[in-house]
């Protein structure tokens, strides 16, 4: 079966952007997209579109938003994607499964939310939905709660691991001085986001704010090609694995700190992709709160359960270690668009293997892995990716 590749991008920054809707902001990247991928809008077979909205905004059904921006994209088939946090992922997914399938030469995506002309109650109580209301409905602390109670139970079993969720928030925060489109571009040092402090407070104890990933607007894009096409194009890089793993959304019908559905989807795609996690040069992880990232070193296998600690605190997955984990500074740096987020993953991921990163690119990049999860591991993505040699 043939494969598709990336062969384009466009991301604006994230953060409070002055675009006022989801509409303007899918218009700022979808063109931007092809002309870096260098085709036409009349080769573009396909439209694919994460997000979430869910409350963020009134304008719902985005699918064919594009033709605003686009309107030589008429009559062209496009579809929304949402699967929480992971919409971004479910969109990028469905193109490259529609490439694979031989249905078109080229794809485009698209992720976009708008989240900060949202009172702040509101925003919470959004992305609560995430998770299952029925039982999970009256945590304090909205979603933050949510994972609030994810860190106290880990920390109960496993020992309080405040250093390493500090540890984690600076080098997300370090990194994301070195890239562009980041909405907190500021090294505020582990001491900071050790402390509790009048501007680093309990959000969801033990959770801090700098365990928190921000508030933010945002969109990506993404050009996908089949490989044959791929060989054409000015930059490629292939899906060497894409794989989905769905889990139980009641956190009462699974181990809350085990992400048993992300280390399933990880093993999936090494097995899928033939290599090991060894083999990769980076990973693009989905650190919607520090305690989410610790855990998921652990479901990607870098460490055993519980010792999760351990590749924060021994500088495992800085820029310059083992693994390099969200050289982009990740969602807590960078921002968290929902419907964009996962898109950007992808868009920095195949920058990094085309040596296209800039301040961010590490020394070697030949696989990239990319998680990105909807809900508290319940819709999880992998995709492992390497550059296409031409």
């Amino acid at each position: 079966m043939p494969e598709a590749c990336i062969v384009g991008w466009a991301h604006t920054p994230f953060g409070k952007l002055d675009a006022p809707d989801v509409e303007a902001l899918i218009g700022s990247v979808a063109r931007a997209a092809l002309e870096d991928a260098g085709i036409a809008p009349a080769e573009v077979g396909a439209v694919f579109v994460g997000h979430f909205n869910n409350g963020f905004s009134r304008q719902d059904f985005p699918s064919s938003l594009v033709l605003q921006s686009i309107p030589e994209l008429r009559f062209t088939r496009a579809t929304r994607y949402e699967n929480a946090c992971a919409s971004g992922s479910a969109a990028v997914h469905g193109a490259r499964d529609w490439i694979a399938a031989g249905r078109g030469r080229f794809a485009l995506v698209l992720g976009a939310e708008k989240m900060t002309a949202t009172p702040g109650e509101q925003v919470g109580d959004n992305l609560l939905a995430a998770s299952y209301r029925r039982e999970e409905g009256d945590i304090p602390a909205g979603f933050a709660g949510v994972f609030g109670r994810i860190a106290d139970l880990y920390f109960q079993r496993y020992g309080d691991q405040s250093d390493a969720l500090a540890t984690i928030a600076a080098k997300n925060h370090r990194n994301g001085v070195d890239n562009p489109y980041a909405q907190l571009r500021r090294d505020l040092g582990f001491a900071f986001c050790r402390a509790v402090s009048e501007k680093n407070p309990y959000v969801a104890p033990p959770l801090k704010r700098t365990d928190c990933s921000p508030v933010s607007d945002g969109a990506a894009a993404l050009v996908l090609a089949d490989e044959a096409t791929a060989e054409t194009c000015r930059k490629a890089v292939r899906f060497r694995a894409a794989v989905q793993v769905n889990d139980f959304l009641p956190l009462s019908r699974r181990d809350p700190v085990a992400f048993e559905g992300a280390r399933e989807a990880w093993r999936r795609a090494l097995d899928a992709a033939g290599v090991r996690l060894d083999d990769l040069s980076f990973v693009e992880t989905h650190d919607c709160f520090t305690i989410a990232e610790l855990i998921e070193y652990e479901a990607m296998g870098l460490t055993p359960p519980g010792q999760g600690a351990r590749a924060a605190l021994e500088g495992w997955t800085a820029k310059d270690g083992r693994l390099p984990v969200n050289r982009s500074g990740g969602l807590k740096a960078k921002g968290h668009p929902i419907g964009a987020t996962g898109v950007s993953m992808h868009a920095l991921a195949a920058m990094q293997l085309t040596g296209q990163a800039g301040g961010m690119q590490l020394p070697r990049a030949d696989f990239g892995g990319v998680f990105n999860m909807g809900g508290a591991a319940v819709a999880n993505y992998v995709s492992i990716l390497e550059p296409m040699r031409v």
